[in-house]
Formats: C-alpha cells, structure tokens, sequence
C-alpha cells in the first residue's frame, strides 16, 4: 500500500508542476519535442497532455479500483519518458551509455517507478465470483 501511495504522490505532484511552468523537465520535453514530435499536429499541447495524464496514474494509484488503469497509463507513460536518452544523447550523456548527465539520471530513475508499477500490478487479482 505504501508503494502505491507513494507513486500515486509523487505522478500528482510532478504532473501539478507542469502546468504552471515549474517543472525542471520542461526544457528537456520541448527538445524532444522539437527532435522527436516536430510532425504531429498540436504538438504544442503534448506537454499539457503528459501532465494530465501524469495526474491521472496518480490519482488512479490512489484506489484499488483504479489500479489497472493507473499501471496501462503508466505502460504508455513511461517509456516515452525514455526517449530523451536515444533521440537527445547530447543532453542525457556524458558518455554514452556509460556516464548519465543530470537529466539523463533524472530519467533513468524511471525505469524504478516502472518496476514498482510492475510490483505493485502483481497484486492486482482479477475479479472472481465464490
């Protein structure tokens, strides 16, 4: 339950801090963007997009009930996140694959959330009629 929560907190509060320009992931989404998502239309709304879904892994890793959708979200979520470290190396390396920048520690320290998700999807039980 611990583990849940705290996912649940910390998707929340680092998807609040998008809309208002105060997170330190901007810099780094709008050059991927740029690298990676220049072709799709409206683009410019893919940052707004990644913080209400953030939100809303964070608010479903609240409640049991929730829990599938929280972990499908996050499976989509989350190796999106992971792109930087290919399509922008010059940011997230500083030798690559080998020695991480700032940023690219910042990103690798999702492959943890996602193996919690992982963890925490294990206790899912499918609904059974006794």
């Amino acid at each position: 339950v611990l583990l849940r929560i705290s996912l649940g907190i910390v998707f929340i509060w680092f998807g609040i801090l998008k809309p208002f320009g105060l997170s330190s992931a901007e810099g780094l989404a709008n050059q991927l963007v740029e690298v990676g998502a220049w072709w799709i239309p409206g683009n410019e709304y893919l940052y707004s997009m990644i913080a209400i879904i953030e939100i809303l892994i964070g608010v479903f890793f609240l409640f049991n009930r929730t829990l599938r959708l929280a972990i499908f979200l996050l499976l989509i979520q989350m190796p999106l996140t992971l792109l930087p470290l290919f399509l922008l190396p010059e940011v997230t390396w500083q030798v690559f694959l080998i020695v991480p920048t700032l940023e690219g520690q910042y990103i690798i320290k999702n492959v943890v959330l996602i193996s919690a998700a992982i963890v925490i999807g294990g206790t899912v039980r499918k609904n059974t009629e006794d």
